[in-house]
């Protein structure tokens, strides 16, 4: 056990320890660190406006992501679970997009809806759409093409579902349509319960990694501000801020700017808000999480 215990020690023990001791600091990477209590706190919740900006890009991924990647997912899986020939092999096409690097991802969809070029806004102007969207370089809808890119790779949380929909017993179904339930009805009171822990699972993971939301946001941003600013520290967020999640302002303050002590109390932050949507998630999850056998 020694190689995990000193890895953890040295890549996740120490670490944290040392952020929670710079949040208390003023630290530039450079002169040492000078104790100024609560300050990066009390900055970022009174006096630091683009923190409140990069809060609500995050919970807008949140709150319109995750429920569009889980219905997304689960649509695809229930197709995918009907046998037809050759049903492995439409598996592995809808999983293959996972498998592309997330910068690569970000640059691909960066050229596909580009907003001159783009074969997106070409065909939309073929079918009468004129003033089709700018994408990424409209601050309305530019978190709308990350959301794209978000659908395209939705193939790990749709193997999930396949999965869980492949373990629902077949005699349920069978009874509920002895009963004259619809596909509705069997949605609602067989097919939900039995893969309510697999929504559950999704949500505690994908409200995890929305709030630590990076690469995608960031090259597409990068890439889309073009020569329009001379850094690409300044072109983080474009465009006018609309794709500044918290985690890149978190590395934009602490890698850019040299905040480190503002950007290790936003860290902090950051867990704080992630441990208290999880622990809401498992205590709610009691009233419509149902397990097999009645075990939780």
């Amino acid at each position: 056990m020694a190689p995990w215990i000193i890895g953890f020690f040295a890549f996740i023990a120490y670490p944290a320890l040392a952020s929670l001791y710079y949040s208390f600091m003023r630290y530039d990477l450079i002169n040492p660190p000078v104790y100024v209590g609560l300050e990066n706190f009390k900055f970022m919740f009174t006096q630091d406006p683009v923190f409140w900006i990069a809060v609500r890009n995050t919970l807008w991924l949140i709150v319109f992501g995750i429920p569009t990647q889980i219905i997304f997912a689960m649509i695809a899986a229930t197709l995918l679970t009907r046998p037809r020939k050759g049903i492995k092999v439409y598996r592995a096409i809808y999983f293959l997009p996972t498998l592309a690097p997330p910068v690569a991802a970000a640059l691909a969809f960066s050229f596909i809806l580009n907003p001159g070029f783009g074969p997106v806004n070409l065909l939309l102007g073929h079918v009468g759409i004129h003033n089709p969207p700018l994408w990424f370089h409209s601050p309305f809808w530019s978190k709308w093409g990350l959301l794209f890119i978000a659908l395209w790779g939705v193939g790990q949380t749709m193997i999930i579902y396949v999965a869980g929909l492949l373990d629902v017993p077949r005699q349920l179904y069978e009874a509920a349509d002895i009963e004259g339930a619809n596909a509705v009805q069997r949605f609602r009171y067989v097919t939900f319960p039995m893969i309510s822990p697999v929504i559950f699972f999704s949500l505690v993971i994908g409200i995890i990694t929305t709030f630590q939301y990076f690469t995608q946001a960031y090259v597409a941003a990068v890439a889309n501000a073009g020569s329009t600013t001379s850094s690409a520290a300044a072109n983080v967020g474009f465009p006018q801020n609309s794709t500044l999640f918290y985690s890149i302002y978190l590395y934009q303050q602490g890698f850019s700017f040299f905040k480190m002590g503002y950007a290790s109390a936003m860290a902090w932050m950051l867990f704080l808000l992630t441990m208290v949507c999880t622990i809401i998630l498992i205590r709610t999850s009691r009233r419509w999480v149902h397990y097999q056998g009645g075990f939780r």
